[in-house]
């Protein structure tokens, strides 16, 4: 059996060997999930979920130094952040405990025609079958939170596959919700290369795939879904700002340069593409240059560290690559473009850089925001657009009426107003749409996506 080796993103130090799993332990997987899905006296009553979901965030209530640090380590994310990730993944949990009793139907009225009388209608909402979810890296537990906690919910068997540089925080949950009392085969965890994702994703025995990563695997993935198999996926963006002079610039840098440099910009909704008014765009630019510079970059596990590492050392080279293709383009570098070390790249502000290079053009997933001049708030708009991508977009402006008007305009699932494309909290709607992906998250909407409706009619001469 082959192994996978889990490393700091940060040194590179070995964190821990796991055991592979192969295609035989796929199958395994289906066949218990898919068993316990068609054994319906072994479903577990909504009281009972409850009551495991309760044990759930006791244990991870008990263990949040322990599972922010976990976090930290295997994903780089700086201490602080992943401390909070850990609070929201607990919090995501006592949301779904919350939602359950709003799994309902609805009555369906009769009686409208002839042949409609003497009869009584509703739907009722099951789980919808076996779940397969595949991860990302960059939220190492409360992505899982996300991907199997809803599935549990609702009452659907959930087989979850961790992003192979992440899988420690994943397997982690996975033994809390057994010690909190759920039954072995709800919640089945593989660690596995892509060969064998494949034949989890493919099988007829899926109902329903969540996916999080890269547009092209998730594409890939859902070209291979069994006829009927319903998903959710969700990719990344490169996600716009708009800034027009009304904006109190005081208020701007500051949350800028959070959304653009989070986790080192390795989030979906990172801010990438600002576009500020060419009378204060430079001033702006600058401004946040200057915050970017006073960020400290490092060890993910030191408790002032604000910039962590990139998840992989190529991933590092490829941000440089890219940046230095946009300043040979033209592009002024205002702070950063450089490797700090193989792991860290150095917070970087980028000026008007051409609209063909591949910072403008595509996901950065490194700490690089690029700011553009306009003239007109239309062509900010226009460009703003002008990606296949649309996840999360921003405006910042103090007139009401301009606020009104672009967050109609921007092609998005979600515009914010006077905060950075970052922003999420966990019971919100969240998602992309076009080449950005399809289907909701969000703990609520995620249990009704993985429910489906049952149509009851009764008929009977006392109606």
């Amino acid at each position: 059996m082959s192994e996978l080796n889990v490393y700091r993103p940060y040194d590179g130090g070995l964190i821990r060997s796991l055991p592979m799993q192969t295609a035989d332990d796929v199958e395994t997987a289906l066949a218990t999930a898919h068993g316990l899905f068609l054994d319906r006296s072994a479903w577990m009553p909504p009281h009972q979920r409850i009551e495991i979901l309760e044990r759930t965030i006791e244990i991870m209530s008990s263990q949040v130094e322990s599972l922010t640090r976990m976090a930290a380590e295997e994903g780089g994310k700086p201490y602080i952040d992943s401390k909070v990730e850990v609070l929201r993944a607990i919090n995501g949990v006592k949301l779904a405990i919350e939602h359950i009793p709003q799994i309902k139907g609805e009555q369906i009225p009769m009686g409208q025609t002839a042949a409609s009388v003497n009869r009584l209608a509703f739907t009722i909402r099951e789980p919808i079958g076996v779940v397969a979810s595949v991860s990302a890296f960059n939220h190492p537990l409360n992505l899982i939170v996300h991907q199997v906690i809803p599935a549990l919910a609702v009452g659907c068997p959930v087989i979850v596959k961790p992003a192979l540089t992440t899988p420690l925080s994943c397997l982690r949950l996975v033994e809390i919700l057994h010690e909190a009392g759920l039954p072995k085969g709800w919640c089945q965890a593989l660690v596995c290369d892509n060969d064998a994702s494949s034949k989890l994703v493919s099988d007829p025995r899926i109902n329903f795939l969540s996916f999080i990563g890269s547009a092209k695997v998730g594409w890939m993935l859902r070209s291979q879904l069994a006829p009927g198999t319903r998903c959710a996926l969700e990719h990344g963006g490169a996600a716009p700002v708009i800034v027009d002079d009304s904006a109190n610039i005081d208020e701007v840098v500051p949350m800028l340069a959070k959304g653009g440099f989070y986790h080192a910009g390795q989030v979906c909704v990172s801010v990438q593409r600002v576009y500020a008014q060419q009378g204060f765009c430079r001033e702006l630019a600058v401004r946040l240059a200057q915050a970017a510079e006073k960020m400290k970059v490092g060890d993910p596990l030191d408790p002032g560290t604000e910039v962590g590492p990139l998840i992989l050392p190529r991933e590092v080279d490829r941000v440089d690559e890219w940046v230095q293709e946009a300043v040979q383009g033209g592009a002024e570098l205002l702070c950063g473009g450089k490797k700090i070390s193989d792991t860290c790249y150095a917070p970087t502000v980028l000026l008007n850089p051409p609209d063909d290079v591949r910072v403008s053009q595509m996901e950065i997933f490194g700490p690089v925001v690029c700011v553009y001049s306009y003239a007109d708030k239309q062509t900010a708009i226009d460009r703003a657009n002008g990606l296949p991508y649309a996840f999360q977009a921003a405006v910042f402006t103090n007139d009401l009426e301009d606020a009104l008007n672009v967050t109609q305009q921007l092609n998005a699932t979600a515009v914010m107003v006077n905060d950075h494309t970052a922003f999420r909290v966990d019971w919100m709607p969240f998602g992309g749409r076009d080449a950005s992906g399809v289907g909701l998250g969000g703990i609520q909407y995620s249990m009704h996506e993985m429910t489906r409706d049952k149509m009851l009619v009764f008929k009977s001469k006392h109606l």
